[in-house]
């Protein structure tokens, strides 16, 4: 039963029944997207709101100001970079994203990424297409063998595991990796190697990144961080695209500091047409898609109603981030997660 002047603001990704399921608990109000005809009326409907879900979320200091009701927000993504955690602390509002559920899916974009970019296949699928393959091919067009090379993985959290899976057990392929704390587990497992990021980047043929973006990852990969890779070696980027300083990498891919790079992620998102990154061809671009299965996209907006409804019901949530902050603002013990 919807509990009286209980609302909810819904913004995208959202299906039929996601949205039945919430509003047996609260008022729904949907914005299927932003745009400049309605975004008044959503930080309006945010201003009165319980709770805030959805994927790529708008929301800043000034209208979290104008939201004393807000007690939730519950974004379709494991990032929430993007979102003023700091700010929601002090306020006592918790945020829950949804992790887990996407880690085989990013990790098969990552080593998509890998075949694609070592093997050059959109580069030659696109000479096969515009009538330039004429001739048997030769070593012009080679691309490079992924089996037994060397695979670093910069941040060994759940999905650097999956990738780092991926090339061990299915291509032969010697594993390192940085993190915070060696992964025995993982060693064990995989005969993965732990290692600091610059022994990493100047032994693995190919670098992964799939660290979270915070004040210590921004620009991870600058100049210097790509000239102790190797000239033959690939650059792989699932994570953020603010790790790499991108002009720094735009740099290096046109002079031959490194062969190659794959990036799902880009400094600014949508990638600018103006973007020198695409004037490359020993680049591979994709449009942020490391999780946009509908399987993974389904199973990742349930996981944010399953969130929410717990939170708003006193049920509990299931993946609260700042569940400390939380009970700090709220000044008791109770755990909200």
């Amino acid at each position: 039963m919807v509990e009286s002047g209980r609302r909810i603001v819904a913004l995208r990704r959202l299906n039929h029944e996601q949205l039945e399921r919430l509003r047996q608990v609260a008022e729904v109000e949907v914005f299927d997207d932003l745009n400049e005809d309605n975004r008044e009326a959503f930080r309006a409907a945010v201003s009165r709101a319980h709770g805030l879900i959805g994927g790529k979320l708008e929301l800043d200091e000034d209208m979290l100001a104008e939201a004393p009701l807000l007690e939730v927000v519950s974004t379709i993504s494991v990032g929430y970079d993007h979102l003023p955690l700091a700010e929601m602390n002090d306020r006592g509002i918790l945020l829950c994203n949804t992790p887990d559920v996407l880690t085989e899916t990013t990790a098969d974009t990552a080593f998509a990424l890998i075949m694609a970019t070592q093997r050059r296949l959109v580069e030659l699928s696109m000479m096969v297409r515009e009538g330039r393959w004429t001739a048997h091919v030769d070593r012009e067009h080679f691309g490079s063998d992924v089996h037994g090379k060397t695979l670093g993985i910069v941040g060994a959290g759940r999905i650097g595991a999956a990738i780092a899976r991926r090339g061990a057990l299915g291509f032969g392929m010697p594993i390192l990796y940085t993190a915070n704390s060696a992964k025995p587990e993982l060693e064990a497992e995989l005969g993965a190697q732990h290692c600091h990021l610059d022994e990493l980047l100047s032994r693995a043929d190919i670098v992964c990144l799939v660290v979270p973006y915070n004040v210590d990852t921004h620009h991870l990969i600058d100049a210097e961080a790509l000239a102790r890779m190797k000239s033959n070696a690939a650059l792989i980027n699932v994570a953020r695209g603010k790790v790499v300083d991108e002009q720094a990498l735009i740099e290096a891919l046109h002079h031959g500091v490194i062969r190659a790079a794959g990036l799902d992620v880009f400094s600014q998102e949508p990638l600018s047409v103006d973007s020198p990154l695409l004037a490359l061809d020993n680049v591979l671009l994709l449009p942020h898609i490391g999780s946009a299965t509908h399987e993974t996209r389904d199973a990742m907006a349930w996981r944010a109603v399953d969130n929410m409804i717990g939170a708003l019901t006193g049920k509990g949530a299931v993946d609260a981030v700042n569940a400390q902050q939380w009970r700090r603002a709220h000044g008791h013990n109770e755990d909200p997660a």
